[in-house]
């Protein structure tokens, strides 16, 4: 048997999983399936024809695969084009957001709290991923959409409203929740309606927009500090993005009607909900496995928050107390997944195979890396390289400009050869090289043109390395695990994200205070409370200033450590990718029917 027939019959996953809704089947028994022992085959584009194609799979999967194989190439570009405004929209308030953020903080005498923010809502955001798969499969593609625009809505409404911290905070976890998972949705939309072959082209289609955000989102967020204030930022997109999405929420479920009225989907009478169809429902959303996975991931990460204003720090009692409970009820889920779900989130030959190991270890490493030292960055660049806060959102922005180009050459390479893990040989070089290369730019008063290059260098190797990695964990499951395995590599990430926000918040505590202390003229010294957490008393002081050169020096001091950090752990990606398998997507068939 061939290498490629091997890894064909691998992709195409144990037809055997039952279907998960209790409310709609799919019409495969009035004659016998196509391919069949009987050797009957059905007419093309025929009604059974199409319904022998779609898998024994759980209903959002079995819903999504009836609508590629009944909607038109006109419906399908309809909806990658909804998906690029959506992009664009989402682009705009990442832009947006990001700028306002420091200021937000500082509005409540929290600036330094930038990374506790971060680390709160990066482990809402893992914990929900799982869930979120599970709620794409069993209920649709479309519900799922429709409930992270809800999320994100609320979120942005209330940071608008917002009056201290703790609410923005709140606020925080709801948004991050919310646009995280719509970009997930939205990422498993668009492998459920492209070709492994072309998916790549795809995700790069789909990043294009931020070209344009990334200078016009800045722009805008100057002049909403400028000309009104940082609340009518958020609130601006509380009204903008619930009319940008429900275009595309339109466009599912008419096609998912479609095919019902077809004949491939046919919903039963509803009748009274009875205990068995509640249980049916429970089975297949696998709610103990949710609960365990949400539960453990949670209590494990908070640490990360809580350590640094612990009695004793990573010391004390409570601390190592949620690390071993958050691990062992992490234990218990994988152990559950293996052992006792009816209906696991991912099968076990998937949660061993080693691509997915190695490249969701990959997306941690590097997310630990880039948020080591990526968090104060636009700060930095006020500070100490003395730029406004568009032209701080300009350089900050080099990854979106340079990804949406760059993304395009990288999925035709990939079309064109089939293969991608030669692509990691180049990237992470290039991002070790070019964060190498940071810690000795980033300090006062350097020309900030050499901080724009090695800012191109590195979103050269982060765009690669985040489109590959997607690229690998799809190529390794089938069509009913995209969901799943997708929520995986996003949480390693998360994980990383979060890990990495504490490296750069324990860094930042223990080095920029000491150096303000060392620094600053005698004459700050009793103000060093207030420049310790507000950048706009940092920015109060004059260019030049004795003050404000004593500001940057301890930027300079602190952000050296954080790009160290950073180096050191992206080295370990060298090993995570000699591991992952040389996969041709150019041979593998995943989805069905009118796709990309």
């Amino acid at each position: 048997m061939s290498i490629s027939t091997k890894l064909r019959n691998f992709v195409m996953g144990d037809p055997s999983e039952s279907d998960g809704d209790s409310d709609t089947h799919v019409v495969t028994n009035t004659e016998t399936p196509k391919g069949d022992d009987t050797g009957r085959v059905y007419p093309e584009g025929s009604i059974s024809d199409k319904a022998a194609q779609i898998d024994e799979a759980q209903r959002g999967v079995q819903n999504i695969q009836a609508t590629t194989l009944t909607w038109t190439k006109t419906s399908l570009a309809s909806l990658l084009i909804l998906i690029w405004i959506l992009f664009l929209t989402n682009g705009f308030r990442g832009s947006i957001l990001a700028s306002l953020v420091p200021y937000v903080t500082s509005d409540f005498q929290s600036h330094s709290l930038l990374t506790v923010i971060e680390i709160v809502a990066g482990a809402m955001v893992s914990a929900v991923y799982i869930p979120m798969a599970k709620f794409l499969d069993v209920w649709g593609r479309a519900e799922g959409f429709a409930l992270m625009v809800a999320f994100t809505t609320l979120g942005m409404i209330l940071m608008a409203v917002s009056q201290n911290l703790a609410t923005f905070c709140a606020a925080q976890v709801f948004y991050s929740v919310g646009t995280n998972g719509l970009i997930y949705t939205v990422c498993v939309l668009a492998a459920d309606v492209t070709d492994l072959r072309n998916r790549g082209l795809a995700f790069a289609f789909t990043s294009s927009p931020y070209m344009i955000t990334a200078f016009a989102g800045s722009k805008a967020a100057e002049g909403f500090l400028l000309n009104v204030n940082w609340r009518w930022g958020f609130g601006a997109f509380a009204i903008i993005f619930p009319c940008v999405t429900a275009p595309l929420f339109a466009v599912l479920k008419l096609n998912e009607h479609k095919a019902k009225k077809q004949g491939l989907l046919v919903r039963e009478s509803s009748g009274p909900i009875t205990i068995g169809r509640v249980w049916r429902g429970v089975v297949d959303f696998d709610l103990l496995g949710v609960v365990l996975f949400a539960g453990g991931l949670t209590v494990f990460l908070l640490p990360f928050n809580l350590a640094t204003s612990a009695p004793n720090g990573w010391s004390s009692d409570y601390i190592i107390a949620m690390i071993v409970v958050g691990l062992v009820v992490l234990v218990l889920f994988a152990l559950h997944e293996v052992y006792l779900a009816p209906a696991p989130f991912l099968k076990q030959e998937y949660l061993m195979n080693r691509t997915v190991i190695f490249t969701c270890l990959l997306d941690a490493t590097y997310q630990m890396s880039y948020y080591c030292w990526n968090s104060y960055f636009t700060s930095f660049l006020q500070v100490v390289s003395n730029l406004q806060v568009a032209e701080a959102g300009y350089v900050n922005s080099t990854f979106s400009v340079v990804s949406g180009f760059l993304l395009f050459c990288v999925g035709y390479l990939i079309r064109r050869t089939g293969h991608f893990k030669w692509l990691l040989f180049i990237a992470v070089p290039i991002y070790i090289f070019a964060l190498g290369l940071m810690i000795h730019f980033r300090q006062p008063n350097q020309y900030i043109g050499y901080i724009v290059m090695c800012e191109i260098f590195i979103s050269i190797g982060g765009s690669i390395i985040t489109l590959v990695v997607q690229l690998a964990v799809l190529a390794s499951v089938d069509h009913q695990h995209v969901a799943a395995v997708l929520s995986l590599l996003y949480i390693s990430g998360g994980v990383g994200g979060a890990i990495g926000n504490t490296i750069s918040g324990t860094i930042w505590t223990n080095t920029f205070e000491k150096g303000l202390v060392r620094y600053l003229p005698e004459s700050a010294q009793g103000n060093l409370t207030s420049i310790y957490g507000n950048i706009v008393t940092q920015l109060a002081y004059p260019i030049n200033s004795p003050e404000r050169i004593g500001i940057q020096k301890a930027y300079g001091y602190a952000q050296t450590r954080m790009l160290a950090a950073g180096v050191g752990l992206m080295g370990l990606s060298l090993i995570w990718i000699c591991f992952i398998k040389n996969l041709n997507v150019a041979k593998m068939k995943q989805t069905k029917g009118v796709v990309l």
